[in-house]
């Protein structure tokens, strides 16, 4: 699957529900804001070695990724709804901060 072809799932997905009136930025970025706040909690308390491992443990490693995906679809239906292209923000990003942050060798 590609970018691309997840936006459209959740284009179809918001459509069949007729959410597209909720789905405003604000809605939208309130929404993301809460899914980040979950994935936080499943690490809050963790030490920084139980945090590397999380996933080897199957009920934490099945609420990550829940929580992972929520961030994702709602960052990619967020941007679809703003009309941003992420590939092309993330990579203006990484360009200014390879500018910023020079390798040092």
């Amino acid at each position: 699957m590609t970018l691309d072809d997840l936006i459209q799932r959740l284009r179809d997905f918001a459509a069949a529900r007729d959410w597209e009136p909720y789905h405003t930025p604000k809605n939208l970025v309130m929404a993301l804001s809460g899914e980040v706040g979950e994935l936080t909690a499943l690490f809050q308390w963790l030490t920084p070695d139980e945090s590397v491992r999380a996933l080897e443990n199957p009920e934490l490693k099945a609420e990550v990724l829940d929580e992972l995906a929520d961030v994702l679809l709602y960052l990619t239906r967020l941007a679809d709804v703003l009309g941003a292209d992420l590939l092309e923000a993330a990579n203006a990003k990484i360009d200014r901060n390879e500018v910023r942050f020079p390798a040092t060798e």
